[in-house]
């Protein structure tokens, strides 16, 4: 079973045991790792430089595509291995260490790690570790459930730990793109005019000697954190198709609309579930994961082609894709993340982008990434990337929170991610505001109207007025724009105390 998994015989010299191949890191190391949405992870050798730390003073610098599963990053925080980490994450214990000042977190926009790498404007990479299918006769790696960032490692770092994954079919062979664009400044125009285009390699070509270390894994990826919606979701789900069916109505769009992506989460798989039930069809997607709403809509026919970097899904689903790949490996598949998420192809191809956003203000300033201003909960991941070059551009939240002690859309967002110049359209539970064509002063009255828990709505529409009388083109009052946040911090709510 592992022999024919290394099918260039010279490498097979190279097998060894996770403490073996733990002891190619030094302190101060670069390291580079597969993975993107706990997906295509490394599974047991970094989790393995995680049990090192525990006894031994090592630091590195960690470089995904983005979140790892099995609680990895949280291991190798927990144990004081991560002195700075980019450009994504989402675990809890990293997350502390990260606000706590005790790891330093570069927040990227996912198609940008390749680049500053390529670019030489990142310290060169050291070693990576690259999860993988097999490996083919000529030495080049298969990837297994996501692509990332791992063909810029393959090809950057000097040195390269393989994990060969035998939980994964060696069938997933040919559903992987990979595409390497030139360097700057002899870079070529990337010929895709259709997700379902393909133009470079099954797989991800390499210098087999820069391997100085393989070892054998059996784990599949952590699963998907899937919720039932519930009736926020819903609600924000059915204002979305709304929007589209009367944009169809108006000939905005056709029944197949544009290339879908969608952020990660149950709001996500909510709007994307909602398809199943409306007249759309021949759809597809050009985002960065495939979801369980993704397979589901291929199975129900209203999805025909989905290109992405990675697949994050639940368990179900998971035997479900992976039992059964003769019956998707047509309809999808994966692209480095600098393909997956390059601006040029998401203006070119005209997608529409829906993202998740933690707060937005009344006219269209989107934080996507802290709490209070200051603390980071995940990272931007790609959706600026999609969000500055979409056709349409479009973010979800509630419109309050914590029993309605919590407002998310404020007189001003705390931390911006995502300016009013890159916003088309924000939802809530409460309703939809299409802010094309409008005036700083017009959209903010649409954002309220449209937009605000009605606990809310008075004080914000008093605040808008206010400013109005002070004057300016984007009005404030620059004494009150944070005071829903100062209330909230000091007495719990963002409510006026009668």
């Amino acid at each position: 079973m592992e022999a024919e998994r290394i099918k260039l015989e010279r490498l097979k010299d190279k097998v060894m045991t996770v403490q073996e191949a733990v002891g190619f890191f030094e302190n101060d190391m670069v390291v580079g790792a597969s993975g993107f949405t706990k997906a295509g992870d490394s599974k047991v050798v970094l989790e393995a430089l995680a049990e090192r730390g525990k006894n031994e003073d090592i630091k590195i610098t960690l470089v995904t595509g983005a979140s790892l599963g099995h609680d990895t990053d949280g291991k190798l925080a927990a144990a004081g291995v991560l002195k700075k980490r980019m450009p994504f994450q989402v675990d809890r214990t990293l997350r502390n260490k990260i606000n706590a000042g005790e790891v330093l977190f570069i927040d990227q926009h996912l198609s940008e790690s390749a680049e500053l790498l390529h670019n030489k404007n990142l310290p060169p990479v050291d070693i990576a570790v690259i999860e993988v299918a097999y490996i083919d006769r000529d030495g080049s790696l298969v990837p297994t459930t996501s692509v990332g960032n791992s063909a810029t490692f393959a090809e950057l770092a000097e040195k390269l730990i393989i994990e060969v994954n035998t939980a994964i079919p060696m069938e997933v062979y040919g559903i992987h793109d990979i595409y390497k664009p030139e360097n700057y400044p002899h870079r070529n125009v990337i010929p895709i005019v259709a997700p379902w285009n393909k133009i470079g390699r099954k797989t991800i070509s390499i210098n087999p000697d820069k391997i100085v270390g393989i070892v054998f894994t059996d784990k599949k990826d952590s699963p998907a954190d899937i919720a039932e919606p519930d009736a926020k979701t819903t609600a924000i789900a059915a204002h979305i198709l709304n929007f589209f069916e009367n944009e169809v109505q108006l000939g905005h769009l056709s029944d197949r609309l544009q290339p879908l992506q969608a952020g990660i989460g149950k709001v996500a798989n909510a709007v994307l579930m909602g398809f199943k039930n409306s007249n759309f069809y021949d759809l597809t997607m050009f985002s960065e994961v495939l979801q369980d709403s993704t397979f589901d809509l291929i199975d129900a026919g209203i999805l025909s082609f989905a290109s992405a970097s990675s697949i994050t899904v639940s368990e179900a689903c998971y035997e479900r894709v992976f039992g059964n790949l003769q019956r998707y490996r047509d309809k999808i598949v994966l692209r480095p993340q600098n393909i997956s998420n390059t601006p040029g192809l998401i203006r070119r191809l005209g997608v529409i982008a829906i993202n998740t956003a933690i707060e937005f203000d009344i006219y269209g300033n989107v934080n996507s990434t802290h709490i209070a201003g200051s603390k980071i909960m995940n990272g931007i991941g790609g959706s600026g990337d999609f969000a500055r070059n979409a056709y349409l551009s479009i973010f979800v939240t509630q419109a309050a929170s914590k029993d309605n002690t919590i407002s998310h859309v404020l007189p001003m967002v705390s931390h911006v991610d995502h300016t009013e110049h890159d916003v088309d359209i924000l939802v809530t539970d409460i309703g939809l505001a299409d802010l094309r064509g409008l005036a700083p002063r017009e959209r903010a009255q649409k954002i309220i109207d449209n937009c605000v828990h009605p606990d809310f709505r008075g004080e914000l529409q008093s605040y808008f007025d206010r400013a109005c009388e002070r004057g300016g083109h984007t009005p404030h009052l620059l004494e009150e724009v944070f005071s829903w946040h100062l209330r909230l911090a000091e007495t719990g709510t963002m409510k006026k105390q009668l």
